[in-house]
């Protein structure tokens, strides 16, 4: 019994760690570029878009360009924050592949 209480109490530290870097990549900015920095997409460390910029100058023009800036910028960001999740839950996990097996406890 000692041992199922141990798994229990490590998921539950590994939960909690989970709920703190959750809390704190919503805090966190990474920001996306395209065309030369035209167009900027910043989103929280979760991925959600939180600003876009765009150069006054790109306005003026190609509508479709503008619209494909602003798909690639924001991609970038998206792209960039998964990475940042990726690379905090790997720390978490100790290097262990999430989600991982239980061991059968029957």
């Amino acid at each position: 019994m000692t041992n199922f209480e141990q798994i229990l109490q490590m998921g539950q530290q590994v939960q909690a760690r989970m709920n703190e870097l959750q809390t704190e990549l919503e805090g966190r900015s990474i920001s996306g570029s395209a065309g030369g920095g035209m167009v900027t997409a910043t989103a929280d460390g979760r991925g959600k878009i939180r600003e876009i910029k765009i150069d006054p100058s790109v306005a003026a023009g190609d509508v479709e360009m503008l619209e494909d800036l602003v798909l690639a910028a924001i991609s970038a960001a998206q792209d960039r924050a998964t990475r940042a999740y990726e690379v905090e839950m790997q720390k978490l996990a100790g290097g262990l592949p999430l989600p991982f097996p239980l061991p059968d406890l029957t």
